[in-house]
This record gives C-alpha cells, sequence and structure tokens, in this order.
C-alpha cells in the first residue's frame, strides 16, 4: 500500500470515498458529515494546503484524511475533560475508507501514517473526534490508543468525543 499527499486530479476519487461514507453514516442514523460537509470545495482546500492524504492499494484509493498540525480552533475548548498534551499536535479531520475496503483495518494504516508524520513534524500528540454515535470509528480510534478526553463542539455546536495519542 502506498501513502501519499493528494493532488488536484485524486479530488474525484476523494469525494467518492466521503460521498458513501455520508451515506453510510445517514443509514446509520449518524448526523454526522450531512450538511453538505465535507464537499468538493473542503477537498480541494484540502489539497491545496498539503492536508489530504491519500492510501493506495493497486494504484486505486482506498482511504482519506486531511491530516493538520498546528493549532486547531475547535480543540480549544474542550468539556468535561483535558487534553493529555499541551504541546504541538496534529489533528485527523475527514478520515473516511471506501467500501469495499471496510472492515479491513485499513483505518489503523492512515493512522499509523499519521504517527508518522507527527514525530517527522515534531508534534507531541496526535487529535481526533468523531461523533457520539459513530461507534466504528470510536472503536478503531481506542484500538490505536487513542485515549478519550472530552467533548468538544465543531464549528456548527455539533458534539463530538475528543482523542488524543502521545507521539
Amino acid at each position: 500500500m502506498e501513502f501519499k499527499k493528494a493532488e488536484f486530479q485524486d479530488a474525484a476519487a476523494i469525494m467518492k470515498i466521503i460521498k458513501a461514507a455520508q451515506r453510510y453514516l445517514k443509514n446509520k442514523g449518524i448526523d454526522q458529515w450531512q450538511k453538505n460537509y465535507p464537499n468538493l470545495e473542503t477537498i480541494k482546500n484540502d489539497i491545496e494546503n498539503s492536508y489530504s492524504y491519500l492510501l493506495k492499494k493497486d494504484k486505486i484509493i482506498i482511504a482519506t484524511a486531511a491530516i493538520i498540525f498546528g493549532e486547531d480552533p475547535t480543540y480549544n475548548y474542550i468539556e468535561a475533560g483535558d487534553w493529555i498534551c499541551e504541546g504541538k499536535y496534529g489533528v485527523i479531520h475527514r478520515a473516511a475508507v471506501a467500501e469495499d475496503y471496510k472492515g479491513q483495518g485499513i483505518i489503523s494504516k492512515i493512522f499509523k501514517e499519521s504517527f508518522k508524520l507527527a514525530k517527522a513534524e515534531a508534534a507531541d500528540s496526535i487529535r481526533i473526534d468523531t461523533h457520539p454515535k459513530n461507534f466504528p470509528m470510536q472503536r478503531a480510534i481506542e484500538k490505536e490508543d487513542f485515549k478519550y478526553c472530552g467533548i468538544i463542539y465543531t464549528a456548527d455546536q455539533s458534539k463530538r468525543l475528543a482523542y488524543e495519542k502521545i507521539i
């Protein structure tokens, strides 16, 4: 498998994975990613800012995530808990796996690659959040030894469970 930064020509394939994830969440009754987010503009912005990464298998994009280093305003306030680390951190956003590859541990490969990036960036930790009803993602996050830290709120005031892993 190949892990690499996304390029603009990858945007349509990334959106195909995102749209499938949006349908999956909707079918499970989870309102995460249901308000035209993430959209093509979000993905293109991630690519433009070098945040967008892909996982390819046999030249096919099978997973995607935005991995961002630096302060994330969404994470400035945490309720009912605390962050573990106050140092430099990276954040995993918009992580999704292609439908045909779900349940194969692919998201853990994205997480492991983010840990390598964090070391290269001299970051102390990686943070991630997910919807309170997104149990598959919660299990995947906890399987990679992220620790639950509390509750954060997205820009639209949606509640998210927040996690952190020291690198």
